[in-house]
């Protein structure tokens, strides 16, 4: 990752979207699609869901940063904010094309990032996941960032539900 920016908070941003795709691909190194579909008791999302909602996530600020998207968005709508848990695993996609299409976003993520210009970080954002009337790009970019890093988080439980040693010591 180029340590360069345009604005502390840029910088802030790209390291951030760098330690959540470390921890996610560590996380989920060695694990298979089965073990992405276990279901923690009593209650939860499964792996395979939150990595498809992370993606999720980062294919709806993709364009905002001038970047394409890594899948179909439509394959991606079943991780959407608000979307039903996975309940029937044949509803989930491939775990290791999502891991990698992970690692594609984070770098397209960071490439967007790095060529964001300051003044465009005030402008009206074209969507806000918290209703906020007043959501700009900055603050768009802000909550993005925690979103990602508190699902990051979970894949590291979610490893061990799957019954894996942690990865991360």
């Amino acid at each position: 990752m180029p340590t360069t920016a345009t604005t502390p908070e840029i910088a802030l941003w790209r390291q951030q979207t760098f330690a959540a795709g470390r921890v996610v691909a560590i996380n989920v190194g060695g694990l298979t699609h089965q073990d992405s579909l276990v279901e923690p008791q009593p209650a939860g999302n499964r792996l395979n869901w939150i990595v498809g909602h992370l993606l999720w996530a980062y294919h709806e600020v993709l364009p905002l940063l001038g970047q394409e998207p890594v899948m179909d968005p439509a394959l991606l709508k079943r991780y959407a904010r608000g979307g039903r848990p996975l309940t029937d695993p044949a509803q989930a996609l491939d775990f290791q094309q999502m891991v990698d299409a992970w690692q594609v976003a984070v770098e397209r993520v960071d490439a967007g990032l790095s060529k964001l210009a300051p003044e465009f970080l005030d402008r009206p954002a074209p969507s806000s996941p918290s209703g906020n009337p007043d959501e700009t790009i900055r603050t768009l970019l802000t909550t993005m960032m925690f979103h990602q890093a508190y699902h990051a988080g979970q894949t590291a439980v979610l490893r061990r539900i799957a019954g894996k040693e942690g990865a991360i010591k």
